[in-house]
C-alpha cells in the first residue's frame, strides 16, 4: 500500500509541474502574440531573405520605436536597423550594413519588416524584432535564419596491400555543406569507420570519413558504399564502390586426373593463377630441372604428347606479378597401361554364353530323361501283349487269310522273306541271344516267328516299304511315346532289299538260309546291328 501511495504522489507532483509549465508558456505566448514574426527562415548563400515583423492590435499602446537586433551563433548581439517616427531609419556599422534595409520607405512602425540581400553563411543566426512601447515597455519576437548549403559529396577507394596491418581502403567526403552532413558506410568487409568535421570561415562544414581494415586477398573486389545524408538533399546520396586490395599471385594446377598410364597421349596441365596486379609471367619447370622431350609448353598450358616413364616426375608452375612470385606443383604418377576393355567384354560374353548353353542343354536332357522314364513306365503298365500285337507286314498277312500274329510258311501265305519278332524281354541281350528268338514252326515246315513292330530306324532303312507303309510310319511317329521304349540300347533290325523272283527257292533266297549249330536255319538277309 505504501509503495503504491508513494507512486501516486510522485505522479501527482509530476502532473502538477506540467500544468504549471503549460500555464506559464500560455501566459508568455499570450503576451508575445502581439509581435508577430516567423520562427524560422531558410535561405542559401547569395540569395535574399525577407524577415517579417508586425505589432498586432496596438490600440491603447503607444509605439515609440522598433529595433532589429542580430545575434550570431558565436558572438554578441548587435543592432542592425533602427526606426523612429521622428528621427527616421538608421543602420549601424555592422557586417550587414549596406545589405539590410526596411521593406517600405518610409518604414511603417506597426510593420517594420526588413530584407537582407547577398546572404552569406556567416549571416546565420537569430534576428530579433523589438518594439519600445508605452506604457507596456519593450515587446519582441525572434526569427531564426538558417543558412543552407548543398555539399559537394565525393567517395573513392584507396588501394591497399594485403598484410597484417590496419589500412585505409575507402574515403568519403561531404564538403562545404550547411548544416553538417552525416556519413555512413555499407559493406560486407570487416572494418571500421572514422569521421571528422571542419567548419570554415563562412560557417560551411566539411565532413570527411575513412573506412579501415586489415586487408586480405579475399577483400579485393568486395562491395562498399558511402551514404551521405544532409538537409538540402531530397534523399540520401549513395556512392557504391569496390575495394582494391593488392596481393601476390595465388597459383593452382588443374588437369591432372591421376590416370596417366604408359602410352596415353595429349594430357594437359593448366596453371591457374590470380593476383592483383594481374600476373605477368608464367614459368614451367620440373623438380629435377630437366623437362621431358614429349612435353610442349604454351603460356600457362603444359601438354604431354605421349606418357612414358620419363614423365613420372614433379611439375612446378611459377607465377610472377609486381608484388612477388608464387608457385604450385603436382607429381605425376605413371601407371601401367590398362587392359583392353573390348577383349575383356568378349571373354565375359563368351563365358556367360557358354554357361547359358550348358544350362539349356542340362535342362533339355533333364526333360528328355523325365519323359523317357514316364514312357517306360507306361509300356510296363500295358504289358508285352500290346507290343507283340503290332506285326511288321501284318497287313499283307491278313490279305492271305492268316490274320493273326503267327505266320505259316505254307502255300496259303505270300511271305517272301522271314518275319522277325522283337521281345521286350530281350531288350538288353546280345546279338547271339537275339538269334535265339527265331524259333522254327512245325506247321508247314517253316520257322514260326513272333510278330512285333520295328523301330523307327528299321523303317527308314528298309527299301521294301511302299508308300502306304511310310504313311503308316508317319502316323506311328506321332505316337512316339509308345515306341521310345525301344530307343535305348536295343538292337536295330535292317532288311535287305528283295531279289529277283528267279533267285527265290521256296519263298527264300537260294543262298539266303544258313544252318546254325543248334539245328536251326536263319536267313542271311536279316542283319542285326
Amino acid at each position: 500500500m505504501s509503495r503504491h501511495y508513494a507512486g501516486d504522489c510522485h505522479d501527482f507532483s509530476k502532473n502538477t509541474g506540467l500544468v504549471i509549465l503549460a500555464t506559464f508558456l500560455f501566459i508568455h505566448g499570450g503576451l508575445g502574440q502581439r509581435v508577430k514574426v516567423e520562427p524560422e527562415v531558410l535561405s542559401y548563400p547569395g540569395q535574399s531573405v525577407n524577415l517579417r515583423c508586425a505589432f498586432n492590435d496596438p490600440s491603447g499602446i503607444q509605439l515609440t520605436q522598433v529595433t532589429w537586433i542580430y545575434e550570431p551563433i558565436l558572438g554578441e548581439r548587435v543592432n542592425i536597423a533602427v526606426y523612429h517616427p521622428n528621427f527616421g531609419a538608421h543602420f549601424p556599422d555592422t557586417l550587414l550594413k549596406g545589405r539590410v534595409a526596411f521593406t517600405t520607405n518610409p518604414p511603417s512602425l506597426p510593420n517594420p519588416s526588413i530584407v537582407i540581400s547577398d546572404l552569406k553563411m556567416s549571416d546565420e543566426g537569430k534576428y530579433i524584432c523589438e518594439f519600445a512601447t508605452y506604457p507596456s515597455g519593450n515587446e519582441l519576437g525572434t526569427t531564426s535564419l538558417v543558412m543552407l548549403a548543398k555539399p559537394q559529396n565525393t567517395a573513392t577507394t584507396v588501394t591497399a596491400v594485403a598484410g597484417t596491418k590496419l589500412a585505409v581502403v575507402a574515403r568519403c567526403q561531404s564538403a562545404n555543406g550547411r548544416p553538417e552532413a552525416q556519413i555512413s558506410w555499407v559493406t560486407t568487409a570487416n572494418g571500421n569507420s572514422s569521421t571528422v568535421s571542419k567548419t570554415g570561415t563562412d560557417n560551411m562544414v566539411t565532413v570527411s570519413s575513412e573506412y579501415s581494415l586489415v586487408p586480405t586477398a579475399a577483400d579485393n573486389g568486395k562491395d562498399i558504399s558511402c551514404v551521405v545524408t544532409q538537409r538540402t538533399l531530397a534523399k540520401p546520396e549513395s556512392f557504391p564502390m569496390k575495394l582494391v586490395v593488392e596481393y601476390p599471385p595465388q597459383v593452382t594446377i588443374g588437369g591432372y586426373d591421376n590416370n596417366w598410364y604408359i602410352g596415353r597421349t595429349n594430357v594437359d596441365l593448366i596453371c591457374q593463377a590470380n593476383g592483383n596486379p594481374n600476373p605477368t609471367h608464367v614459368t614451367w619447370r620440373t623438380l629435377t630441372g630437366e623437362m621431358p622431350d614429349t612435353v610442349v609448353i604454351k603460356e600457362n598450358k603444359l601438354t604431354v604428347l605421349k606418357v612414358d616413364e620419363v614423365v613420372n616426375t614433379t611439375f612446378i608452375c611459377e607465377v610472377t606479378n609486381r608484388l612477388g612470385v608464387s608457385k604450385e606443383q603436382v607429381t605425376a604418377l605413371v601407371r601401367e597401361p590398362p587392359t583392353n576393355p573390348s577383349n575383356t567384354g568378349v571373354v565375359v560374353g563368351v563365358v556367360i554364353g557358354s554357361l547359358l548353353v550348358l544350362l539349356l542343354v542340362a535342362a533339355l536332357i533333364a526333360v528328355l530323361i523325365t519323359r523317357s522314364r514316364k514312357q517306360q513306365q507306361g509300356y510296363r503298365g500295358n504289358g508285352a501283349s500290346d507290343i507283340k500285337s503290332r506285326i511288321f507286314g501284318g497287313k499283307k498277312a491278313s490279305k492271305n487269310g492268316t490274320g493273326g500274329g503267327v505266320v505259316s510258311g505254307g502255300s496259303g501265305g505270300n511271305n517272301n522273306g522271314p518275319i522277325y519278332v522283337y521281345n521286350e524281354s530281350s531288350a538288353h541281350q546280345g546279338l547271339g541271344e537275339k538269334n535265339n528268338h527265331h524259333q522254327p514252326l512245325t506247321m508247314g515246315g517253316r520257322p514260326e516267328v513272333s510278330a512285333t513292330t520295328p523301330t523307327a530306324q528299321d523303317i527308314l532303312l528298309s527299301n521294301e516299304l511302299d508308300e502306304a507303309e511310310r504313311m503308316k510310319f508317319d502316323e506311328l511317329e506321332e505316337e512316339d511315346e509308345r515306341y521310345d521304349h525301344f530307343a535305348g540300347g536295343a538292337p536295330i533290325l535292317q532288311l535287305r532289299p528283295p531279289q529277283e523272283p528267279e533267285d527265290m527257292i521256296g519263298g527264300y533266297l537260294d543262298d539266303d538260309m544258313e544252318s546254325q549249330r543248334d539245328g536251326s536255319v536263319i536267313s542271311r538277309t536279316a542283319v542285326y546291328v
